[in-house]
């Protein structure tokens, strides 16, 4: 058995770790709710730039298929993956399953002869792969606690250059979908070729509200310049404010996943402490007995 102050010195660690674990949980708790605000001040903004992308792309029509963007390439040969990870840990499994759901979506495109071309957002995907000896063709660090617009303006102008210089046929991105602190759920959507961009079908519901109905009537709308060089203009806008807003919902994930990972640390902590409690007054209790039996001892030797 530990002597007392052995025990009494791991229960004041475990003390000194909860303070930090509910400093933590408090911090994330706090950006938490800033991130929740950037989430809800982005929709109205990407479902306009969605509205006005879709409408453009109708008015265009056959002209569409001229812009290198929006040319389908003959065969998918190249897939690249782009995983929004955390430069931080101590989250849960937020990391965890977006590295497991990246790797599942590469096993199942090169089983069926594609090449895979990873993209990484965040330190701890980029050094996942590295560690994977995975090739990791873009990493952008730095920012995920706190995304900007220009942080996804450069992951989609490489994005967007390969795609239109040939070297991927394809874009999809894997990032954790924020749905309440609680619960995060892994998104899989494809962001190019645009024909078959899952967003698209996001905006398709948040623009009939929800209930599926069309009233059969479209506003006249004319075009200056012409909608083909509007839709060129637009689309790369379209591309980065879908990334912005993986971005941030990647970032509310985070803090939702590392303010419920601290709790339980928290909560955890307290079990052992109570269990230490336990076991130091255990050995305090054998200390004791010892003593009596000690002095009872030497009462009965001098009689």
């Amino acid at each position: 058995m530990a002597s007392q102050r052995d025990v009494k010195r791991r229960i004041d660690s475990v003390k000194n770790i909860r303070k930090i674990t509910r400093a933590m949980e408090a911090v994330a708790a706090a950006r938490l709710r800033r991130a929740e605000q950037r989430i809800s001040h982005l929709r109205p903004y990407a479902g306009a730039i969605r509205r006005m992308t879709r409408q453009a792309a109708e008015a265009a029509g056959t002209e569409v298929g001229k812009l290198p963007i929006l040319q389908q390439h003959e065969r998918e040969q190249t897939v690249a993956i782009l995983l929004v990870t955390a430069d931080r840990g101590l989250a849960g499994a937020f990391n965890s399953q977006i590295l497991r759901a990246g790797l599942r979506a590469a096993g199942e495109h090169e089983a069926e002869g594609r090449d895979v071309t990873f993209y990484a957002s965040g330190r701890r995907g980029v050094s996942s792969l590295t560690f994977r000896r995975r090739e990791v063709a873009g990493a952008y660090v730095g920012f995920t606690e706190r995304p900007s617009y220009a942080d996804a303006r450069e992951i989609a102008q490489d994005l967007i250059t390969a795609y239109v210089d040939g070297n991927v046929d394809r874009v999809e991105i894997l990032y954790n979908g924020y749905v309440s602190p609680l619960v995060q759920e892994v998104r899989r959507e494809t962001l190019l070729p645009l024909q078959e961009a899952t967003i698209l079908e996001e905006g398709e519901h948040e623009e009939s509200g929800g209930e599926g109905e069309d009233s059969g009537h479209h506003a006249l709308v004319e075009y200056e310049p012409d909608p083909e060089e509007i839709l060129q203009r637009l689309i790369p806008d379209y591309v980065e404010i879908s990334l912005y807003r993986a971005l941030l919902e990647s970032t509310a994930s985070e803090l939702g996943a590392r303010m419920t990972a601290m709790r339980n640390a928290s909560e955890n902590a307290g079990e052992i402490i109570q269990d230490l409690t336990l076991e130091m007054n255990r050995a305090r209790q054998a200390e004791i007995t010892q003593e009596i039996i000690e002095v009872v001892t030497g009462a009965e030797a001098l009689v």
